[in-house]
């Protein structure tokens, strides 16, 4: 079996970098984008078990992708990246179907756990 791949959309290199580490410590195959218009290019190309998404990036912003992203795949699980806590860009994300919400710390653990948990539920109802 092969290994999840994982699209990593952030305008933020060093976390770009940190979380790309942490992933493929944890056997996923990471695709990175630096912003919106990349990060759409490559969900479409490499065809990701998963997207982990900046919500707020110069240009296209994260919610902006995020319903791009609706349009053309509504069961892709799609994990909303953010350092501020904003409900209300959180409420419209959820409005949009996000699939969860990562805090960027430096700790990455619980958000790992619950990307290996919504993958292995999306794997489940998979037809």
């Amino acid at each position: 079996m092969s290994n999840k791949k994982i699209l990593v959309v952030d305008d933020e290199r060093e976390f770009l970098e940190v979380i790309k580490l942490r992933l493929e410590a944890n056997n996923y195959d990471v695709i990175t984008a630096s912003d919106g218009k990349e990060g759409l290019l490559k969900m479409r190309q490499e065809n990701p078990d998963a997207v982990l998404l900046d919500i707020m990036m110069p240009g296209i912003n994260g919610l902006k992708i995020l319903k791009t992203i609706r349009k053309e795949n509504r069961d892709l699980p799609i994990f909303i990246l953010t350092a501020y806590s904003d409900q209300k860009r959180f409420d419209k994300a959820k409005d949009l179907k996000a699939s969860g919400f990562i805090v960027k710390t430096g700790d990455l653990s619980k958000e790992i756990e619950n990307i290996n948990n919504v993958l292995s539920m999306s794997e489940k109802y998979r037809p």
